[in-house]
């Protein structure tokens, strides 16, 4: 690792309200992550914009949010493997337009083909990891600059994985654009310490998603608990209360 790690505060609970009036973008949506922390931002008061690249599957977590008491979702359907800078500016500009501001991105969306030695590793499969987990959030992250430093307070969430695993054989693409994830969230740290735009990373604990179900086939993924408290985590680095944690990442694996 080369950025910090840092705990939940001990003490911490997630107060109510602790969004609001904020606007808050959330990629990959409709992935196990991306779909709980839509709803955790969104019982915690923000305007939450998910994207993804199927809009049906938007559709169904918009029509579950509302049918859950919900407020309503905006659905932005964003294709990360294949959008142009083009596509983050007018993603940007409709922001701007819609609701005149943009308080947090949540980088949710990941690509992972399976655990594959490199001898036989698809070069589309290595690219598209490193688009989709690596270049993808740096062009939407840029196209958003603007928009985020103009807030009072925002932040940028990026989802690591475990580093430990991530060197080891067979993790290919997805292991490697891990590793310049993080040393991207270092660099735009660094970049903008002096702004009122936080960086921060995540690192959950296992969680019961797809994901998880992809890179561990033998295991038992209904031991691990649902993404919830991984969401609540998020909604707190969203808040202002996570100021101390910026450039810094949070762990949320169990202590030894």
């Amino acid at each position: 690792m080369t950025l910090p790690l840092v705990r939940l505060p001990q003490d911490w609970t997630l107060p109510a309200g602790s969004l609001a009036d904020r606007v808050v973008l959330v990629t990959g949506a409709y992935g196990g992550l991306g779909a709980a922390v839509a709803r955790a931002a969104s019982r915690a008061g923000a305007t939450v914009v998910i994207t993804g690249r199927r809009k049906r599957q938007l559709e169904q977590l918009y029509d579950a949010m509302v049918s859950e008491g919900l407020p309503e979702p905006v659905i932005h359907p964003l294709d990360m493997e294949a959008a142009t800078p083009r596509d983050y500016e007018a993603l940007a500009d409709g922001l701007e337009r819609d609701f005149g501001r943009l308080d947090g991105i949540v980088h949710a969306a990941a690509s992972f083909n399976g655990l594959t030695p490199l001898a036989v590793h698809k070069p589309d499969d290595w690219l598209r990891a490193l688009h989709v987990n690596v270049s993808a959030p740096f062009a939407l992250t840029q196209a958003c600059m603007s928009l985020l430093t103009k807030a009072p307070d925002s932040a940028a969430v990026f989802v690591l994985d475990d580093p430990e695993l991530m060197q080891r054989a067979h993790w290919g693409g997805y292991g490697v654009s891990k590793a310049a994830l993080e040393r991207f969230v270092e660099i735009l740290h660094q970049e903008t310490e002096k702004t009122t735009l936080r960086a921060h990373a995540l690192l959950p604990a296992p969680m019961r998603t797809t994901l998880r179900r992809a890179a561990y086939f033998g295991e038992d993924t209904t031991i691990h608990p649902m993404p919830d408290a991984t969401a609540d985590a998020v909604i707190y680095l969203l808040a202002g209360q996570a100021a101390s944690a910026r450039g810094a990442t949070l762990d949320l694996r169990a202590q030894a």
